[in-house]
């Protein structure tokens, strides 16, 4: 990665957090904490790895994002808008009755948007089969699948774990925002999730480990290591903080769908201003 490249992501994301800031604190819902926490993987799948066309939402031979864990959709409707799916506009509308940006994403509503999720643990089996699909075409565009911690205390995530291995879908790649929290407290506290890159392993899946996944040069390696796989599917485990940029929310569950009050909004932009969210 270049350093003008580095620059301009770091960029986007401090800018993202903003946003999201803004649009949150204006409509007084959605999920703060873990769009954080996936900032810099969104956005550098959508501006330094994709490869996808905005004018062509549906363009065959496209790479695909998979948000599973859909209380991001945020920060996936940030990326897509900045990309050029709808306009920036219609961010205002989020969550909003008659709106096409849902709480969480909406296949049939919202340019750019692969799959509809929501109720977790969808994404990984879906990817398996469009990276299935896509192999039955000669196609070889990428499916990355954007997991989430309490998302994989989930059976059909290690279902779908084992067919990847089975069937070699070394085109679809796993991301976990490994932010450590989920809605009500810790992993550890809600559901242990063991040694991670072990169980991966166990399944049958090449496994990398981005040790800051706030830093925008890391997760463009690890994701380039992942595509250098040709036998296995991979899963990029990033190291990352719920919450990430603003200090009163990091690593507090609280903040996985809480209401953004006036004086949190302005000491969440003071800090932003003072440059604090980058990795």
């Amino acid at each position: 990665m270049t350093s003008e490249k580095r620059r301009q992501l770091e960029e986007m994301c401090l800018q993202f957090r903003n946003e999201l800031m803004d649009i949150l604190h204006d409509i007084q819902t959605g999920h703060p904490g873990g769009s954080l926490s996936c900032t810099e993987i969104l956005t550098t799948l959508y501006f330094d790895l994709m490869r996808h066309d905005p004018k062509r939402p549906e363009m065959e031979g496209r790479d695909r994002v998979i948000l599973s864990k859909g209380h991001a959709a945020p920060m996936l409707y940030l990326n897509l808008a900045e990309a050029g799916y709808f306009p920036k506009e219609d961010l205002k509308t989020l969550r909003q009755v008659g709106s096409h940006l849902q709480g969480h994403p909406c296949r049939h509503k919202t340019p750019g948007v692969e799959l509809s999720t929501g109720p977790l643990g969808l994404g990984l089996g879906a990817g398996v089969g469009m990276a299935l699909g896509e192999r039955l075409k000669g196609s070889d565009a990428y499916i990355y699948v954007l997991l989430g911690d309490g998302e994989i205390n989930e059976g059909a995530v290690w279902e779908a774990a084992m067919a990847g291995a089975k069937y070699k879908t070394c085109r679809c790649i796993a991301i976990l925002d490994h932010n450590g929290v989920q809605l009500d407290g810790t992993n550890d506290e809600i559901m242990p999730l063991g040694d991670l890159a072990a169980k991966w392993t166990a399944f049958g899946w090449n496994v990398i480990t981005c040790a800051d996944g706030h830093d925008v040069e890391q997760v463009e390696s690890a994701l380039f290591q992942a595509k250098g796989e040709t036998e296995r599917p991979s899963v990029v485990i990033c190291e990352t903080v719920k919450g990430k940029g603003i200090s009163f929310m990091e690593g507090k569950s609280i903040w996985h769908g809480k209401a953004i009050g006036d004086a949190e909004y302005r000491q969440a932009k003071a800090e932003l201003e003072g440059g604090k969210s980058h990795g």
